[in-house]
């Protein structure tokens, strides 16, 4: 089996190779991916750190061409990059073709704006003096993107990257090579000058560390663990680099009496369960009025029995397998946390069997939790959610802010009064009324508060906060 390489200096290196398992089908290897060195890493960097200075000062045509080509083939090739994406994440194939179509607009996007970079001229307060405000690129930017959106996530930090004029250390996240090596070859062969984009695969323990090490990055991108993320600020800070995290979640869908239970129900089982609950913005804590209380809880476990958990790649699974062997042991202890911290399993919870070997796991939905149980106030990133009663708005209202996290946070209701109150005062990035928690636009702002996130936000126009750093000129008339 041929080994996809590393990308360094606009060569393509690596010999030893780790091998990449289908989750859905644990005897199927998708692939084999170089691992890198430390020294790897330095070269990396240093290829970086010598292409910048043509880049970030090449024309805006030149970027835009790269990343309008690279969005043409993502998007001509959505099937098959689809089917990749579901092979080495578990992603069900829909929910996969779906991610690999947004990578493409997102590239698709950032080719729009480096046509449109712009700036402000002002006068000074001082007489025939003008003023310039331009932004330039940051520099030599290292990303290190998680595996549970193995090709959107790499889309959103790298497109604008690029777009502003700067050049990249990537590295993906170890679970997950295959999406992340097949955007940089597109790249790569869209054009990209030698250096501007190097791609470094293999364990954070190794490569992302050597990443952190480094005093030459002028900035980190970052999504992942709250853990690694806090080393990441803590190394940044050493070394005087720019630094924006994107870490955990642990968000809340109110359900008030008032709401339509069939928008309720829908919204609830997506925020909570699909993509096997792996997303930062997935709703794990379903906080509920008394007066709906026990129907939607009825509503909501009749949902959970029409869903069908197999392989990603098969036709008709609405759920596919958890990614590892690791996180399935995370989300079956978390299960037995929640039995003996005194919530009720209303339903799965068990391991399944297949035709193929995989990490298969029952949704689980837990009832009569507290907004105090583990399961409430730690982050699972599995099918794994509890429904919390409450007496009425207020309640729910503080329930869903008493959380060290705040990215995303939704309300059911048909009540534009409680609705307009939950926009304006729930404690989180992203609100969502009537809708799953989970599920963004490529084109506006995403990001949270508290624990969630740490800088400026990501994607949409708001990319450049982090992207570019901000000139002003004074000219003497």
């Amino acid at each position: 089996m041929t080994i996809h390489q590393n990308l360094i200096a606009g060569e393509w290196t690596g010999t030893t190779g780790a091998e990449n398992i289908n989750p859905s089908d644990t005897n199927e290897v998708v692939g084999l991916y170089a691992s890198a060195s430390v020294q790897d890493v330095a070269d990396a960097i240093a290829a970086a750190k010598a292409a910048f200075p043509a880049w970030s000062r090449s024309g805006i045509l030149e970027r835009h061409s790269i990343l309008r080509k690279t969005s043409d083939e993502i998007l001509a090739r959505k099937d098959e990059l689809g089917a990749l994406l579901a092979r080495e994440e578990g992603k069900t194939l829909p929910e996969a073709i779906g991610e690999t179509i947004r990578a493409a607009q997102i590239f698709d996007f950032f080719a729009g704006e480096a046509l449109r970079l712009a700036g402000e001229v002002l006068p000074s307060v001082r007489p025939n003096i003008g003023v310039e405000i331009t932004r330039e690129p940051l520099g030599v930017i290292g990303i290190i993107t998680p595996w549970n959106f193995p090709i959107a996530i790499p889309a959103w930090k790298i497109a604008p990257a690029l777009c502003y004029g700067n050049t990249i250390v990537f590295k993906p996240a170890d679970l997950v090579p295959g999406c992340s090596w097949a955007i940089v070859d597109i790249l790569h062969r869209a054009g990209l000058p030698k250096g501007v984009l190097n791609l470094v695969m293999g364990k954070g323990s190794v490569v992302g560390q050597a990443m952190l090490d480094s005093p030459v990055l002028s900035g980190i991108t970052f999504t992942g663990s709250v853990g690694t993320g806090k080393r990441v600020a803590l190394s940044s800070v050493e070394h005087g680099c720019k630094y924006q995290l994107e870490m955990g979640g642990k968000n809340p869908m109110v359900v008030l009496d008032d709401a339509d239970l069939t928008v309720a129900v829908e919204a609830a089982a997506n925020s909570a369960f699909f993509s096997t609950g792996q997303r930062c913005t997935a709703s794990s804590r379903l906080i509920v009025t008394e007066g709906i209380h026990d129907k939607f809880v009825a509503a909501l476990t009749e949902k959970l029995k029409t869903l069908n958990v197999d392989n990603a790649t098969k036709a008709g699974t609405h759920i596919g397998p958890v990614v590892d062997a690791k996180q399935l042991k995370t989300d079956t202890d978390y299960i037995e946390i929640g039995r003996q911290e005194g919530a009720k399993l209303a339903f799965g919870g068990e391991l399944i069997s297949r035709e193929t070997p995989g990490f298969y796991l029952q949704p689980t939905l837990f009832t009569e939790a507290t907004n105090q149980m583990r399961i409430s106030r730690e982050e699972i990133f599995g099918p794994v959610a509890s429904v919390i009663r409450v007496k009425d708005y207020e309640e729910a209202l503080a329930v869903a802010n008493d959380t060290p996290f705040g990215l995303s946070s939704g309300i059911a209701t048909t009540s534009l009064k409680y609705a307009t109150h939950f926009k304006r005062n729930a404690e989180a990035g992203m609100v969502m009324v009537n809708l799953p928690t989970a599920g963004v636009d490529f084109h506006v702002p995403f990001g949270g508060r508290k624990g969630s996130s740490f800088g400026s936000r990501e994607q949409g126009k708001y990319a450049a906060e982090f992207f570019t750093t901000v000139k002003t000129a004074y000219t003497l008339a």
